[in-house]
Formats: C-alpha cells, structure tokens, sequence
C-alpha cells in the first residue's frame, strides 16, 4: 500500500530567508512538482499576517493543506480555521503582566549598539520578546544577531526570566535572528501535530533543530520523520532525495521487492 505522505515546512531559514518573501524558484518548486507527489502544510512561530507576507498573501490557503501559525494555536485546514487557545488563559493575567513587566525592565536595562521599537509582541499562544527591537532594518537584524552570537545576549536573557519565575509553566525557544518566544509547556511546534489526521507519515523540514531551537521538539518528535535543513535551496536538494526515494519505494512495492537499506 502506497503511504500518504505530508511535508511539514517550518518558515523562516527553511522555505524562505529570515523574514524575507519565498524566492519564485522555491515556490515553483513546490507547486509545480513537489505538490503533485505529497500534501504541503507549514507552520511557524510567527503571526498569520507575517506568514501570508512571506509566502504569497491568502492564496496560502489554497495552497498549503494545512497553515498553522503561532506554532499551531492558529490553524488552518482546507482554509478552515480551526479550535484554538491563548497564553492568558493559560497561565493568568496576573502571571502574564509579572512576566512582561519584568522583560520590559530587562530590556531597558541592556546596553546594545542599538535599540528599535516593538520589544514585546503579543501572540495568541506565545510571547515574542526582541530584545533590541522587531522594528529593526534587515541589516540591524544582522548586525544584532552577529553580536548576539558572540555575547549569548538572548540566551542571558532567558536564563534570567528562568531564574525570575521558576514556577510558571513555560518553555523558551530561540529563532530567528533577534528575538525568542515564550509558550506554556507543550505549545511548541508539536502542537499543531494533533490536527494533522490521515497521514502515514509527516516530514518536517525545519532549520533551528538543535536543542533550544524553535523546531528541535517537532523535529526529535515520534510522530515526525525530521529533516535537518540550512537554507531554501538545501531544502529543495532534500526534497528531492526524499521524492526519488518515495518512487523508488512505489515501484518496489509495484514489484513486490524488498526495500534496499541504507
């Protein structure tokens, strides 16, 4: 029996460059060839709005089976949203506004080359804190990040909260260039697997897998076979070898012949 296959993409550094539109030849790619052998569905820690930027406006929801934003507290089958929850109601307002109060002190604190504007951004299901600012160009982005990577300013960061409120339920996860999110326990990338039904297998293709990266949960999961990407184009190269190595197995399975080991 041929199994019924769907690619899971995460957004940013995977189908696109950090916060930047899907390149013409990627999305080619997979509509044009990738689409007429496996389902599409992605998911990311962005809003909605960020990801319909990326990725070509509503017409995401008549391309991808499933869209899940918010690492899945939005989501989308068919173009049909589904049930959803919120951080507030998870851990109270009363934890919430300690939590915030407390970043906004951190921040103003931070000593940075520079600051832009929009430290804290309020999702349904997570907190996005940037700790120099989501407001900054695409080149700030870069220039933070390479100092970010030299002086851990957001792993600093949070292990601080970590110290602060050791009690509240959540998990810290960092991505992208110049920020990291903050969810309940069990609200990472995973959590959009439960309204995925109907499937034999789910391959997820995603770039921050390592520990303390935004898809290293859904990567490690059971229910996922991972694919460890570096950039658009290696995530092309890799669908590729995952679609000869389908059809080489369809036409094993044709002949009644055993599967080759790797």
């Amino acid at each position: 029996m041929t199994k019924k296959i769907i690619c899971l993409f995460d957004v940013d550094g995977t189908l696109t460059d950090p916060r930047q539109a899907i390149k013409p030849s990627v999305e080619k790619f997979l509509f044009e060839t990738v689409k007429k052998e496996f389902d599409l569905a992605v998911v990311g820690g962005s809003d909605l709005n960020k990801i319909k930027e990326q990725l070509g406006g509503k017409s995401i929801f008549e391309k991808y089976k499933y869209i899940f934003a918010e690492n899945g507290l939005i989501a989308f089958r068919d173009g049909k949203q589904l049930p959803t929850e919120t951080i507030q109601s998870n851990i109270g307002e009363e934890a919430l506004q300690d939590f915030i109060n407390f970043c906004l002190k951190y921040i103003a604190d931070l000593h940075l080359p520079f600051k832009r504007g929009t430290f804290i951004e309020f999702r349904t299901g997570m907190l996005n804190v940037s700790p120099v600012g989501r407001n900054c160009t695409k080149e700030e982005r870069i220039q933070f990040y390479e100092y970010d990577r030299e002086h851990q300013i957001r792993q600093k960061f949070i292990q601080a909260l970590k110290k602060e409120f050791p009690d509240l339920p959540l998990t810290y996860s960092i991505g992208g260039q110049i920020s990291f999110d903050v969810f309940p326990f069990g609200w990472d990338k995973t959590y959009c697997l439960r309204h995925i039904i109907g499937y034999d297998e789910i391959h997820f293709f995603g770039d921050k897998t390592t520990e303390g990266g935004n898809d290293y949960e859904i990567y490690e999961s059971d229910l996922t076979v991972g694919h460890r990407v570096t950039c658009p184009e290696d995530t092309v190269n890799q669908l590729n070898i995952l679609m000869a190595l389908t059809r080489e197995r369809r036409e094993r399975e044709q002949l009644g012949l055993p599967m080759q080991q790797a």
